[in-house]
């Protein structure tokens, strides 16, 4: 919990004053110091400067020549609490259906719930709690966990609960998403509006009684959510204390992004379609937009337009949507690579996208994000490595010698 870090070739992400999230042109500023120290103690950020003013003190030391240290990544938008995998629906789509076709086949994500419905409570944290796990191993400090795979309010209530459970075992910081609007399950499927009724009248008391969730969430999507859906889920979720976020302009652009502004949603995710009225509309709101590359990449379809948006002032967040069918894989390190190849990010804005911004779209730009006093030592030990312009090039193989929480190394399992 106590460690000072000496000889660091640079200290990245350095904030003397807090900030809550860049935009536009100061996405591209990344603030380092070289030939650094860190002092981290009770697990917080507590002092760090030059190495000529290193503090002479009897601590855990770790010697970091060569080496430089970041934030750990935020990651503000997971599935990762599923059962099963579906790669069965991989082999699909390189057989050539569409995302549309294998839902319609079944698949999708009313494949993953009926698996999920099948599975205990404690199978369903020992799935899940491996990639986490996981996760932690590639960098990540910071991740928000949503349900969506139950489709029933006891399977929504079981994976909530399993979330709420890895948050207690583990030292990572962890936020949670309602996101029982992620389709309509079979039993519904021409009753949509009593589905939603059903998930405000039956598993919003639920989750408020327990204390199961941060953010609420829909899919608001061509074929499964509508505009005026959203609009219905985000309001029942204010009366609940549930911060609004948005799945939206994946497939199509229907107007979600101008709802969500509207009811002051923390972010709005994918947006692979983006038109110019949805740029303009979030310039100057308080709502971050949160691209997946990953899911572009897995899915061969349009990637998030960064290089516009953050040329037109905006701010971007990057996080991984880890889940089963659309982005199985929770390596940030990869999201932030791709940003770059294929996003025309620079690899100062990918980290700040990564980074502060990430946290940002958790609430947790207080806690987490950048190297700040205060702060939670919640850290990214690197190889020894040239620049930090390394990790984005080196994209197949992460560049991590360790990882800390809290000040904690730790150590794979």
């Amino acid at each position: 919990m106590n460690v000072l870090f000496k000889n660091i070739k640079e200290l990245i992400q350095v904030r003397e004053t807090a900030i809550d999230f860049l935009s536009g042109k100061e996405m591209n500023v990344l603030p380092t110091l070289k030939n650094a120290f860190l002092l981290v103690e009770n697990g917080l950020i507590s002092d760090f400067g030059f190495m000529e003013d290193c503090p002479d003190i009897e601590i855990k030391t770790i010697d970091a020549t060569g080496k430089m240290i970041l934030p750990s990544w935020c990651d503000s938008h997971t599935h990762i609490v599923y059962a099963g995998n579906r790669e069965d629906e991989f082999v699909d789509r390189i057989n050539g259906l569409s995302y549309k076709e294998i839902a319609d086949n079944g698949g999708g994500i009313l494949n993953s719930a009926k698996r999920l419905q099948e599975t205990s409570e404690e199978d369903l944290f020992n799935q899940s709690k491996i990639r986490l796990e996981n996760i932690i191993q590639l960098g990540t400090g910071a991740v928000e966990i949503k349900s969506g795979y139950g489709l029933t309010k006891e399977a929504e209530l079981k994976m909530l609960r399993v979330v709420k459970k890895l948050n207690t075992d583990y030292p990572i910081e962890i936020k949670a998403t309602f996101l029982g609007a992620h389709a309509v399950p079979e039993n519904y499927k021409d009753n949509k509006s009593g589905y939603l009724q059903m998930l405000i009248d039956d598993i919003l008391p639920a989750i408020q009684k327990e204390n199961l969730a941060d953010f609420i969430d829909i899919f608001c999507e061509t074929g499964y959510f509508s505009v005026a859906d959203t609009q219905q889920i985000l309001a029942a979720g204010k009366k609940y204390n549930l911060i609004g976020k948005i799945h939206v302009n994946q497939f199509t652009a229907i107007g979600g992004i101008q709802t969500g502004i509207k009811n002051d949603v923390l972010s709005v995710d994918h947006l692979e379609e983006m038109r110019t009225e949805d740029i303009n509309a979030l310039k100057g709101t308080k709502t971050m937009p949160v691209a997946l590359p990953s899911c572009s990449y897995f899915l061969s379809i349009p990637y998030t337009p960064a290089r516009r948006m953050i040329d037109e002032g905006l701010p971007i967040a990057l996080a991984t949507d880890y889940n089963p069918g659309s982005a199985p894989s929770g390596n940030m390190n990869f999201a932030v690579a791709t940003a770059c190849i294929k996003m025309k990010m620079t690899p100062e804005e990918a980290i700040n996208a990564a980074t502060i911004n990430g946290a940002y779209a958790m609430n947790l730009q207080d806690k987490v994000g950048t190297i700040t006093k205060g702060k939670l030592a919640n850290l990214i030990l690197t190889q020894k490595i040239n620049s930090y312009n390394f990790i984005p090039y080196s994209f197949g193989n992460h560049c991590i010698d360790k990882v800390f929480l809290k000040g904690l190394e730790i150590k794979k399992s």
